[in-house]
């Protein structure tokens, strides 16, 4: 005979040791499961290679921030190569893989613009704009963006004049210079029609800006360059310059003009001096703006930040290819020397 209190306990034995089983089931599935981790999509408008040597820094200011490649955050890259036309498609692929923040790197507004485009929903981080991105219609203003796009723009209008400062400092002999730029980036028209003749008229130098649409033009640009009587040249951003960087470098360093420009990597390529904000920083804070995000907050409610940290660059084998001392004072401002 089964007594009727040993019933019960058997069944209720039964149930805990059933209930142990089910939730050693279940923690097992789902610890075979594997972890979702964010994913970045990071677009850019330079080769692999180019944009490589640019976005370490945001790579370990990730790494310090506790995120590490590959294991608690994944990035899909994509790169435009320099060409026009793709970055809508390029920008679609990511949206397509479900990223968690669509990261645009290397200033294009055309990419920031394929973004936007192709979602209103992922959150997208500039990295340094070449535009302005109220004008251009991208934020509602730079301390409320308002959508879904936040980040860091290179809008600092007075680069203008202090590059030609610079370069008066560097080279006090020259009187003419020749303004190279694309009419296609709205930051360099402005400066063009007001910035740079303001600060030139302060320094005493003739200005002569020279429209280059398209890499077809260039060798005519060129062509009149060597007809004309400029003594120097000051080269402003943008993509169709980033992508012929070399030939403009060339052309410079053939007609023994001294040459001015934004960024450190043309120095690089052989131009005279550069000043710019510093990519190395760019980057690093954009790693902070994806922080920010992944941990919940809006970009709508993001400031978009500008440039604080600049840099001067200064080429001194350029120098010496083209027959310029450079005195020991404009050396000793330069953040890094060329050799």
């Amino acid at each position: 005979m089964v007594r009727r209190g040993a019933t019960k306990m058997n069944q209720k034995t039964f149930a805990l040791v059933l209930g142990a089983i089910l939730f050693a089931v279940c923690s097992f599935a789902d610890a075979q499961q594997p972890k979702k981790i964010p994913r970045i999509g990071y677009l850019s408008s330079l080769e692999p290679a180019r944009e490589s040597d640019r976005s370490e820094p945001f790579r370990r200011a990730l790494r310090e921030l506790g995120y590490t490649e590959g294991q608690n955050i994944g990035i899909e890259y994509r790169y435009a190569g320099g060409k026009q036309g793709g970055q809508p498609e390029l920008a679609a692929e990511l949206v397509r893989l479900k990223v968690d923040i669509i990261l645009v790197a290397g200033g294009d507004p055309n990419n920031i613009r394929a973004a936007k485009s192709a979602t209103r929903t992922i959150p997208i981080v500039m990295l340094g704009s070449a535009s302005d991105p109220v004008e251009a219609g991208l934020v509602e203003s730079l301390a409320h963006p308002g959508g879904n796009i936040t980040g860091l723009t290179n809008l600092a209008r007075e680069l203008g004049g202090k590059r030609l400062e610079l370069l008066k400092e560097t080279v006090p002999k020259i009187m003419r210079v020749a303004v190279l730029y694309d009419p296609a980036t709205e930051l360099n028209v402005r400066q063009v029609k007001d910035n740079i003749p303001v600060a030139a008229r302060e320094l005493g130098l003739t200005v002569r800006p020279w429209e280059v649409r398209d890499a077809a033009a260039f060798e005519k640009v060129f062509a009149a360059l060597d007809n004309e009587r400029s003594d120097s040249l000051y080269v402003l951003g943008g993509q169709l310059m980033r992508i012929n960087q070399k030939r403009i470098v060339g052309f410079a360093l053939k007609s023994r003009l001294p040459s001015v420009h934004p960024n450190r990597e043309a120095v690089e390529a052989g131009g005279l001096m550069s000043y710019g904000a510093d990519l190395a920083d760019s980057y690093r804070r954009a790693a902070t703006y994806v922080d920010r995000i992944l941990k919940g907050a809006n970009p709508a409610d993001l400031p978009i930040e500008q440039p604080t940290k600049f840099e001067m660059v200064i080429n001194l084998k350029t120098a010496k290819q083209i027959g310029l001392t450079i005195s020991p004072n404009v050396l000793a401002r330069a953040d890094r020397v060329i050799k």
